[in-house]
Parts: C-alpha cells; structure tokens; sequence
C-alpha cells in the first residue's frame, strides 16, 4: 500500500497579515467587560444575589407592580426565566405575587418590604463597581462612552437585558 503525502505548504506571498490582538475593538471590549461584570457578580454573590435577581429588582422597582410576563418582555427573558428569578426572590422575600382584583389567575409582581429596603444596598454595590472601574475617566469621557455604548447597541438591535 503506498501512502502519498501532499504539502500544503504556502508561499508567504499568499498569506495574509494577522493583526495584533489588542487592535480588535472587541477584545478590549470583551477585556473590560468581563473585568467590570465579573467583579460586579463576585459582589453581588457576598450578598447572595444574583446579576439576574438584581436586574430585575430594578426592573420591578421601575414599573412598580407589574406582570411577570411583562418584566420578560422588557428584560428580553423567557416566562420561564423570570418565574425562575422570582421564585428565588420570593424565598428571600424580596418579591410578592398577588392576584389581579377581579382575576386570580393573572398574577401581579411587587416588592415586598424587604425587597425595598435591599435595594439601595445592592445599588450601592453597583455604584462603587463602575466607581471602580470608570472613575479614571472624567464626567465628558463617561458621557461619551455612554453614548458610544448606546449607539452600538442601537445600530445593532442589542435589546436584552444583560443579566450574566
């Protein structure tokens, strides 16, 4: 049996320069990105929270009560991700649900007392984390990262929530 081996050998005229890594916007927004959640969530987590359950107690602070099924459109969650969320909550007792005056099947979400008094404390983590991280940057720079941010996420139709 003869075994014939073929060279895939090219010239270096053919090959194609490969930039640097750090010249890739997306590695240094991956880079910062991953530094500036991660130390967010490793926070988050002395204070047995979640990303996830602190995204929507904003959420629900924000539209007061509300319905599940809203809060997944607004955080573009599954039903099913949000029950899990709240459910969570609702053992910490963070969250209620009560029925609609008039239907006992549609379901309404609030904060509980609890709920609205862990917040400032959770939003207080927060603050320090981009303090942390964005406080090398002066007001002008933050605003216009800030805007840069939101002008990327617009024209590229980035409408979920993050919550990881």
């Amino acid at each position: 049996m003869d075994i014939i081996l073929i060279s895939m050998e090219t010239s270096s005229k053919n090959t194609q320069p490969v930039p640097q890594l750090g010249s890739h916007l997306g590695y240094w927004l991956r880079h910062v990105s991953n530094a500036v959640s991660g130390a967010f969530s490793r926070a988050l987590h002395e204070k047995q929270t979640s990303v996830a359950e602190w995204v929507l107690l904003r959420e629900l602070h924000e539209h007061g009560q509300t319905a599940p099924g809203e809060l997944a459109d607004s955080l573009g969650l599954t039903r099913g991700a949000v029950s899990k969320i709240v459910d969570k909550l609702d053992t910490k007792g963070w969250v209620q649900t009560d029925a609609k005056e008039g239907d006992s099947r549609f379901r309404l979400l609030s904060l509980t007392r609890a709920g609205r008094r862990n917040l400032p404390v959770l939003a207080a983590i927060a603050d320090q984390n981009d303090a942390r991280f964005f406080d090398c940057l002066s007001a002008r720079e933050k605003s216009v990262l800030r805007e840069l941010l939101i002008k990327l996420a617009d024209h590229n139709h980035i409408d979920d929530v993050p919550t990881e």
